[in-house]
């Protein structure tokens, strides 16, 4: 009978009870949940890298790390976590809500709503978007959500391009990696959406040399992670006309301060942070499934390379 410890925040637990007992009895384990259980009596432990365990020597008998969020950065290189980190790769949940917020946001630059939601000036301007086909989107990042989401915008007709720094395949989709794929993908990206875990290879990736290499006028999506872009190149960039506008829902520092010029900026939205989030009843499900999985001898899913960051 394994023990699983809930290392949140206490609020997360209200939440999170009742789904997880619910999905681990699914599963068919006997076991405890508890957020009080002795270090030393702990099989495994689902984690926000928020909460207070912040120091895993205790924990001697730890099989593996549960994390809630699909981002790892705060916990992949603590040096006292030794044993398997699975990352949070929720297709139901977090990989729907990533493919509804980036497919809204690029139909919504694409058609140019902005101009239609906001008119003051009642003008009646009849030039009309071009089409689909027409309209190159680019996503840096090409794992589960990368795919999901070019998937659907390739099923809408954009020509896209998926970049990873390895090599990887999409039916439909040109795929590019390595640095000099990286030129080619920014080279063609009219709408370009930033996937991208958060690790030294990936910070401020899209600097000032990078944002030259985009089209005139492109369009920057971020909901990846905030330092991938250098925050000051992208306003001179935009201040410039060489980038139409960026929508961000991830930054430095979160909540996104008061007096951040991305708040006044006339050609930035700030969304926050909430492209993809975590919800506890699948990921309670997708939880429970890997604890299953471990308890019957088979390997653990979406187990972090520590080496890569992700």
């Amino acid at each position: 009978m394994p023990n699983i410890l809930f290392a949140a925040r206490s609020e997360k637990w209200e939440d999170y009870e009742h789904l997880l007992r619910a999905a681990l009895e699914a599963e068919g384990l006997d076991c405890t949940l508890a957020t009080d259980l002795a270090p030393d009596t702990v099989d495994y432990i689902v984690y926000a890298p928020n909460a207070s365990v912040q120091d895993f020597t205790p924990f001697t008998r730890l099989k593996a790390v549960l994390n809630l969020w699909a981002g790892v950065e705060q916990v992949v290189g603590n040096p006292t976590l030794k044993v398997p980190l699975a990352r949070m790769v929720d297709e139901e949940g977090l990989t729907q809500g990533m493919v509804e917020w980036v497919t809204g946001h690029v139909l919504r630059h694409h058609l140019g709503m902005d101009a239609h939601i906001v008119n003051p000036d009642r003008t009646w301007d009849t030039t009309p978007p071009p089409l689909s086909k027409d309209r190159p989107v680019t996503i840096l990042g090409f794992g589960a959500l990368g795919q999901a989401c070019a998937a659907q915008l390739a099923a809408l007709g954009f020509p896209v391009t998926g970049w990873s720094r390895t090599p990887k395949d999409l039916d439909g989709v040109l795929t590019s990696h390595g640095d000099d794929g990286l030129d080619a993908a920014l080279s063609s990206a009219q709408i370009l959406v930033l996937l991208l875990p958060d690790t030294p290879a990936t910070t401020d990736l899209l600097n000032a040399d990078r944002l030259a290499r985009l089209p005139q006028g492109a369009v920057i999506l971020n909901p990846g992670r905030g330092p991938l872009i250098d925050d000051d190149a992208l306003l001179a960039a935009l201040d410039a006309g060489r980038i139409a506008h960026a929508t961000l829902d991830v930054f430095r520092t979160e909540p996104l301060p008061r007096d951040h010029p991305f708040w006044a900026h006339p050609h930035v939205t700030v969304t926050p942070h909430i492209a993809s989030t975590t919800r506890p009843d699948s990921a309670a499900r997708v939880i429970a499934r890997n604890i299953a999985r471990a308890e019957s001898g088979a390997p653990l899913l979406h187990v972090v390379d520590r080496s890569a960051g992700y």
